[in-house]
């Protein structure tokens, strides 16, 4: 009788507005490929103006697919971790952050748990969260929705200006 390992497909959406952001989401890309499962499509760096609390600097965001073999509630806890280990504290909510590591989709689960909603709730309204993720799997369909990335992305309402970043 063969083993197999069922591999899950993750989408994370990474981001951070403090300290040396392009440093601190290259430290979350390695320690998600390194505990939270390989690493296999990364979108580019994308500037972005704060959501919600606006009094703050401007957001570096990256979307990130991972083939894993930890359940979507280990692998929260797996990304709660690596914030924990990169300095992230939480306070108040939508402030600045060192590292933000978002669930956005886990194969085309649907989970409404108290600490964990999938897909993520919000992600169709957020430009920042949906530009990244077109780079790297527009074709992904919205398991509720039922519209792909580059559809959601099309009729978006969210204005704020998502920029690709380039570093000086």
């Amino acid at each position: 009788m063969g083993f197999e390992i069922y591999m899950n497909t993750a989408i994370l959406l990474i981001g951070g507005n403090l300290g040396d952001r392009t440093g601190n989401l290259e430290k979350a890309v390695q320690l998600i490929n390194e505990t939270a499962g390989k690493v296999v499509k990364i979108s580019s760096l994308y500037q972005t103006a704060p959501w919600g609390a606006v009094d703050q600097p401007d957001y570096l965001n990256q979307a990130v697919e991972i083939h894993t073999t930890m359940d979507a509630l280990t692998l929260l806890h797996t990304l709660l971790e690596i914030e924990r280990k990169i300095g992230r504290i939480r306070q108040e909510k939508w402030g600045s952050r060192v590292i933000d590591i978002d669930l956005i989709f886990f194969n085309d689960s649907i989970l409404s748990q108290p600490e964990l909603k999938i897909p993520h709730p919000r992600m169709q309204l957020r430009q920042f969260v949906l530009i990244p993720l077109r780079e790297i799997v527009p074709d992904y369909v919205h398991p509720v929705l039922h519209k792909t990335v580059q559809e959601l992305a099309d009729i978006c309402p969210d204005t704020l200006p998502v920029t690709r970043y380039q570093q000086s």
